[in-house]
């Protein structure tokens, strides 16, 4: 698997956080340099190591909050 490179540009929320430390949190994240898309996934307590997640455009994070009001 080839490197790569994130900042994450904008913390928004923390949403939960496992007993060990992990919070799980949407944040803008840039991958690679590229435009920051919204960003839901497991982080450890530093921002060293992250778990699974889905990235979301800014279209894509306007319909998820519409199909939810």
């Amino acid at each position: 698997m080839s490197d790569f490179k994130y900042e994450i540009v904008e913390e928004i929320a923390v949403l939960s956080e496992s007993p060990k430390g992990w919070r799980k949190e949407l944040n803008k994240v840039s991958w690679n340099g590229a435009a920051p898309k919204y960003d839901i996934r497991d982080w450890a307590p530093e921002h060293e190591k992250m778990g699974k997640g889905v990235t979301l455009t800014e279209e894509e994070m306007q319909k998820l909050l519409e199909s939810v009001k």
